[in-house]
């Protein structure tokens, strides 16, 4: 069972309405019977209703500062933000609201899942903030049509799910993100990679190789992408692809942004990313990145980056770089007939680079493996492993404890990054790629952290000519 989260603000009780609680909802009952509803109420009109209320309601029952504010904040949360999960979402500790019915809320703090007692008053009340927070997105969501994805103002993804559909629905995930997004630099103090990798990757994005980043739910997928994107150059133009517009960048002026449309109650009007792949290529685009890949649109990306487009960047999920490379050949295969030996072809000669994430046991994420795509032979896709992690453990010697040495990998599993199989010699199974120390210094109760590095094998990148036409030097390159 999860802790419980000690969450100031937030704690609710179900079971009887404080003072407070009846206060707010009167005051909110008679702020929306006022309410002129022949014309749009901005907030900060509908601020200065709520706080005028409240102080009117002062004057019959006694109510310091503090509990003053802190009804003003509960009455206009829950007519124009999230009502009890507003202030989880300020919380810039938190990365993750999961809120599975009414009653059961919990959030991901520091890596870890807690559960607080913040509780909404039924299920109506629930579906009532879903639905609020659904109708500024311009789309829907009811019972037939159960499911949606959005984003709200301040970047957080969100996904809803209504009963029928969710048994114990209502059922709203968020994922946050940082308001600004994190740097290469900054992941390498993190932890999550090596300096020596960081350096590689940002001469890789400059010379414009295609890059395919892939890992589990949770692992930074998204993150890593922004740190990546964040090294293009300024001058060129960028097209984003997304379900849900989640992806932040900075510092770039000629950029465009396109996000898929759901179709409407009659069906139609319908926007895939396959449909915004194929307009994208009319734009004009230098690099085009796709939030994630997940089906049928694998078939356009690889021809986009086959057709002159370099530079591009996607995500996607899988246990390992080897078995992404799996999934995109189902992908394609199922958006087309094309036989497997041209589909492996397409995706040896469209993807440059495979870098995969992890979410270790000690809730880290760290970068496993930074893998070239160096070819198709004889009907098998080559991989050629530049960086790998390795795990190293505490032993005791001579000396005492302390004594960091690496983790025999010959019988252990990888239970991140999968199994993997020799297409060639060039092919290597590192066994275990668990990640190394705490990110930032955070300590999991319980949980011993994981250490180790990520460490270059000592192979060299076979294709260097886009480094050459870019005249980018790099140390994989063989020019330094």
């Amino acid at each position: 069972m999860p802790e419980t989260a000690e969450i100031q603000n937030v704690v609710y009780p179900q079971d009887k309405l404080t003072e407070e609680l009846r206060l707010a909802e009167e005051i909110r009952a008679e702020i929306a019977q006022a309410l002129d509803r022949t014309r749009d109420i901005d907030d900060d009109e509908l601020m200065e209703m709520v706080t005028e209320a409240v102080f009117r309601k002062s004057r019959v029952s006694w109510l310091n500062i503090a509990q003053k504010r802190e009804i003003a904040d509960m009455v206009y949360n829950s007519m124009r933000r999230l009502d009890i999960l507003q202030p989880l979402l300020d919380d810039k500790s938190i990365t993750e609201i999961m809120v599975n019915g009414p009653d059961k809320i919990f959030i991901e703090r520091g890596g870890r899942i807690f559960r607080t007692e913040a509780a909404f008053a039924d299920h109506q009340k629930l579906e009532d903030v879903i639905q609020n927070i659904v109708s500024r997105t311009n789309r829907s969501v009811n019972e037939a049509s159960p499911i949606v994805d959005f984003v709200l103002p301040d970047g957080s993804r969100v996904n809803v799910v209504l009963r029928p559909i969710a048994l114990n629905g209502p059922i709203m995930t968020i994922r946050k993100f940082p308001d600004k997004p994190m740097t290469l630099e900054q992941l390498t103090e993190a932890g999550s990679l090596s300096a020596e990798a960081a350096e590689v990757l940002d001469c890789l994005v400059r010379a414009k190789y295609n890059i395919f980043i892939c890992g589990g739910t949770g692992s930074g997928k998204t993150t890593f992408l922004n740190a990546l994107a964040a090294r293009i150059p300024p001058d060129e133009r960028i097209i984003t692809i997304e379900d849900s517009a989640e992806l932040q960048f900075t510092g770039v002026d000629n950029l465009v942004r396109l996000e898929t449309r759901n179709a409407n109650s009659e069906g139609k009007g319908m926007i895939t990313i396959r449909d915004l792949i194929r307009t994208s290529l009319r734009m004009r685009p230098e690099r085009i990145i796709v939030g994630e890949v997940r089906g049928e649109e694998a078939l356009d990306m690889l021809q986009a980056m086959n057709t002159g487009h370099d530079g591009s960047l996607s995500t996607g999920h899988a246990n390992s770089a080897e078995d992404m490379l799996k999934r995109l050949e189902t992908m394609v295969i199922s958006a087309s007939s094309i036989p497997l030996d041209a589909v492996r072809q397409q995706i040896a000669s469209a993807i440059d680079i495979m870098v995969h994430l992890g979410r270790l046991r000690d809730k880290t994420r760290r970068v496993l493996e930074i893998t070239e795509v160096a070819g198709c032979s004889d009907g098998r896709i080559i991989l050629n492993p530049l960086f790998v992690f390795e795990e190293t453990t505490e032993t005791c010697s001579e000396n005492g404890p302390g004594v960091s040495v690496a983790a025999d990998d010959g019988n252990v599993s990888d239970r991140n990054a999968g199994s993997r199989t020799d297409d060639s010699a060039v092919i290597r199974d590192f066994g275990t790629q668990s990640a190394a120390s705490r990110i930032s210094g955070i300590q999991a109760d319980g949980i011993r952290p994981v250490r180790g590095s990520l460490k270059w094998t000592g192979n060299m990148l076979t294709r260097t000519y886009k480094l050459k036409m870019a005249g980018v030097r790099c140390r994989l390159g063989g020019d330094m």
